[in-house]
């Protein structure tokens, strides 16, 4: 293993972390304040083009890819729950 893979995977590792601590504190919290739809939008497209970007790689290795599948994943639920929360605060401001 190269030392920049390393490198990579303690970043991936790191966000690994982060993005279900996220997930629940979106779900738990059932508000969108605080949460900003392109900044999940922009982080969910950039894991798309680096999953892309590990698959054409001539040195592919699976233990990586992973952690990008992982981490589009959690990204993927913020915005689902983005979406149910988004609801939840047109319902509380109606009533």
């Amino acid at each position: 293993m190269e030392l920049t893979e390393l490198f990579e995977i303690f970043m991936i590792v790191s966000f690994g972390v982060s993005w279900p601590l996220t997930v629940i504190k979106a779900y738990r919290s059932r508000t969108t304040k605080g949460t900003s739809l392109p900044f999940l939008l922009l982080i969910f497209t950039g894991y798309i083009w680096g999953i892309i970007g590990k698959l054409l790689a001539p040195s592919f290795k699976w233990y990586v890819l992973f952690f990008y599948v992982f981490n589009t994943v959690m990204v993927g639920a913020n915005l689902i729950l983005y979406m149910r929360n988004y609801k939840l605060d047109k319902l509380s401001a109606a009533s």
